[in-house]
């Protein structure tokens, strides 16, 4: 049977945080659009990522209060877990988010959304063979890629062989962990160890580096490895995981080479969050022409345009970041070049992002260490979260406050906040570096008594 041949003014094959509104944008600038989704409208953020963990790390927030509930003065006789309670308010959410998603796509004129899987047959021809198992051919002088990444799975040996986790499927695990250990300790395994440790579990953290987050500061990376530690986790840093197996009891034993030699962790259930892979192999890349890096993602320019003409790349799938606001502003780049006859570029955006542990780690901008290595003179200023009336009040107090000023100019140029609501204090100072604000402005502005953003006027105090 000969396969139907639709033509469209645009592809986009995908529907994350920059496929989903550049498709809707696109079709309301009068532009025939087929968007293609190989399983929910959203993405991993709405699907797998930002909206259930951080539903599921918000009970586990409710669950740390109320047994801190007697420093408040709160008699509360006893905490208990629902955990099928937690994953069914999770799941709510997430239908809410995913359908007003789709809803969105379906209810916009112009555009055409397809449930299937896409692969190129040719530089500008996509195959979509949709759930029912029937194919069409899309054919479109601009195609759109945004299909994500998943968790990435090693090669570690025997790991394949004993039921392990990812960062998707613990989402939906109503079997409680007695004991988890988890495989990595970036942002991941750092908010999942905390969110299932405040669920009663046992929690062992394995880290191959010298540091949790090795993208920070080592001052930082401490400070949360501490906070860690001291809400019961066990952190095993430069520890690496020689082999995996299961045991006649069921469970999971993981042999480690560490500083000491080697040793060994036996849990309930392993979670493997080290890192993550792109979501390319199966769309046929070769057939147009699409050229990808080491780890399969697909390189881009400052316009998001790929080696092909009228192809782009946008999310995740492109290499970092790897983040749902970035995926967001690639969205808005490649609207504002299409539809606005604009000159926009990806080139030096500011990457802020949040690391949704408690404290919160909000990051923007350059590290110390990133400031010192490219070679700008530089000052700092720290302080405790201790020092902190709104976070003493609420008895938030660990963490500290840490920004990195250029000495030429006191312009800001970057800043970790890790501190309670840290995610919005970061953004605070984001907007004085987006508005090019000296330090000093912000060190001598008057905020509202008694709140966080008070708190920079003493943290710029601090400068040295």
């Amino acid at each position: 049977m000969a396969q139907r041949i639709n033509h469209y003014k645009a592809v986009v094959i995908g529907t994350g945080q920059g496929g989903k509104p550049l498709a809707i944008d696109l079709g309301k600038a009068g532009w025939p659009t087929a968007v293609v989704e190989a399983n929910f409208v959203g993405g991993s953020c709405i699907n797998y990522g930002c909206t259930p963990t951080k539903t599921m790390i918000t009970s586990a927030r409710v669950a740390y209060l109320a047994k801190r509930a007697a420093e408040f003065g709160v008699k509360i006789p006893s905490v208990t877990l629902d955990l099928g309670k937690v994953i069914e308010r999770k799941r709510s959410v997430v239908e809410s988010f995913r359908n007003s998603g789709r809803e969105g796509l379906e209810s916009t004129p112009n555009v055409d959304l397809i449930y299937g899987s896409a692969r190129f047959m040719g530089p500008h021809e996509v195959q979509v063979v949709k759930r029912d198992g029937s194919s069409q051919i899309l054919t479109s002088e601009r195609i759109f890629i945004n299909t994500g990444a998943r968790p990435g799975i090693p090669d570690t040996p025997g790991l394949k062989s004993v039921p392990y986790l990812d960062s998707t499927s613990i989402l939906e695990s109503t079997q409680f962990p007695d004991h988890l250990i988890i495989m990595g300790g970036g942002y991941v395994g750092v908010e999942f160890g905390q969110m299932f440790r405040r669920f009663g579990s046992k929690v062992t953290l394995i880290q191959r580096g010298k540091q949790l987050l090795n993208r920070e500061d080592a001052d930082v990376a401490e400070e949360v490895a501490g906070i860690m530690k001291e809400d019961g986790i066990d952190v095993q840093l430069n520890s690496t995981v020689k082999s995996v197996e299961i045991q006649p009891d069921g469970k999971i034993k993981l042999i480690l080479q560490n500083g000491s030699g080697k040793g060994i962790v036996t849990g309930s259930h392993l979670l493997v969050a080290v890192g993550r892979v792109p979501n390319t192999e199966e769309l046929g890349l070769d057939k147009a022409g699409i050229k990808t890096d080491s780890r399969g993602y697909i390189p881009v320019n400052e316009r998001l345009e790929t080696g092909v003409p009228g192809i782009f790349a946008i999310g995740d799938v492109k290499g970092g970041p790897a983040f749902t606001h970035i995926s967001y502003d690639d969205f808005r780049v490649l609207r504002g070049n299409l539809l606005e006859n604009g000159n926009a570029s990806i080139k030096d955006r500011l990457v802020p992002y949040t690391v949704f542990m408690d404290p919160q780690l909000g990051r923007v901008g350059l590290s110390e260490e990133q400031a010192r290595e490219a070679g700008f003179r530089i000052r700092v200023a720290k302080m405790p979260m201790s020092h902190v009336a709104r976070a003493i009040e609420t008895g938030e107090t660990r963490g500290f406050m840490k920004v990195v000023v250029d000495r030429r100019n006191q312009h800001i140029l970057g800043c970790a906040i890790l501190g309670i609501e840290g995610g919005e204090i970061m953004s605070l100072i984001q907007v004085a570096m987006m508005g090019k604000i000296p330090y000093y402005i912000i060190r001598d502005a008057v905020f509202a008594h008694p709140t966080l953003a008070e708190s920079l006027n003493n943290l710029f105090m601090t400068m040295v």
